[in-house]
């Protein structure tokens, strides 16, 4: 072989390369499972976002400065000093320490009201779903025509009525009336329906399990995210609640959070009275606090509890 043919044909270190095109990733289709981006409704929810977040972020905000900096700073941005741990210790001790009376109060409140309010709410709803006798149709129009019915509506006849067993400016005045919940009810009602098939209950019921322990050991587990739902909901009306208080509580040393901070506020106004604005807004960022914990620490059963029954089997 001369080395003209050797020039000729190319070794295999010679070889000439041909580049490979990467392959374009294909875009899935647009479908109802997955809808092609709206920029108008993106904008809407950014402005809903904004919306929401902002009087957070005052709220944070305005809690590192004392009454001074709240005055003589723009509100949407930090003083030249921070004052936030002085605040909260402040806020805990003012007053020989009222605000831990006014929250320990709000947490009674909560436990017995909502707690109390969740788990008739489950029986009810439980039993209404499962049962089968009558006046049950009855019982699903008063339950509707609760719902319905503002709170606003029944504070007078409520007020004369607690009024007259003497039951007024007691912790009983609140919770009494926050273990009614028409809402929760229909919730546990709709969600049982869905969530607990009929023929497991009888399925239990041929093997000799009794109602009582059928309930405990095959509905409740299943009912658990419906269960947080309600909770949830009856929490934050409880924890929030205004008015009820308003009209049943005199006494400061019964006050909820929300009518302790209400009436920080309104000193201000009195003649001689002292103005603590800048723990008014420190006593709102703690209060709120527990109740967003509670919301993190449970979002997943809320979803959940939200979503069971939309799927038809």
């Amino acid at each position: 072989m001369t080395a003209e043919t050797e020039a000729a044909e190319p070794g295999p270190s010679t070889a000439a390369v041909t580049p490979v095109a990467p392959r374009r990733r294909k875009r899935r289709p647009h479908t109802p499972l997955n809808p092609r981006p709206s920029i108008p409704l993106t904008l809407v929810t950014g402005l809903v976002l904004v919306y929401t977040l902002l009087p957070l972020a005052w709220l944070l905000i305005n809690a590192t400065k004392d009454q001074k900096g709240l005055l003589d700073s723009f509100g949407l941005w930090f003083a030249d000093d921070t004052h936030f741990w002085d605040n909260i210790g402040r806020t805990l001790t003012y007053d020989d320490g009222v605000f831990v009376r006014w929250l320990l109060n709000t947490l009674l409140y909560v436990a017995a009201g909502a707690g109390g309010a969740t788990v008739l709410a489950v029986l009810g709803g439980y039993a209404l779903a499962k049962y089968d006798f009558p006046g049950r149709k009855a019982v699903f129009a008063v339950v509707i025509g609760a719902v319905a019915v503002p709170g606003t509506a029944l504070a007078v006849p409520t007020f004369l009525m607690f009024s007259s067993m003497g039951l007024t400016n007691t912790p009983w005045a609140v919770i009494i009336p926050s273990l009614i919940s028409p809402f929760g009810l229909y919730l546990m009602w709709v969600f049982a329906s869905e969530a607990v098939p009929t023929e497991l209950l009888e399925a239990a019921r041929i093997d000799g399990s009794g109602e009582l322990r059928t309930f405990f050991t095959i509905a409740l587990p299943l009912l658990t995210p419906g269960i947080v739902t309600v909770l949830l909901f009856s929490m934050v009306a409880t924890w929030n609640n205004y008015f009820l208080p308003l009209i049943m509580i005199k006494d400061p040393d019964w006050y909820p959070l929300t009518l302790g901070l209400n009436a920080w506020n309104a000193q201000a106004q009195t003649a001689g009275g002292e103005a603590v604005f800048d723990l008014i807004i420190t006593g709102s960022l703690l209060t709120i606090v527990p109740i967003v914990a509670v919301f993190l620490l449970l979002q997943r059963y809320w979803q959940s509890g939200l979503a069971a029954g939309s799927v038809k089997e």
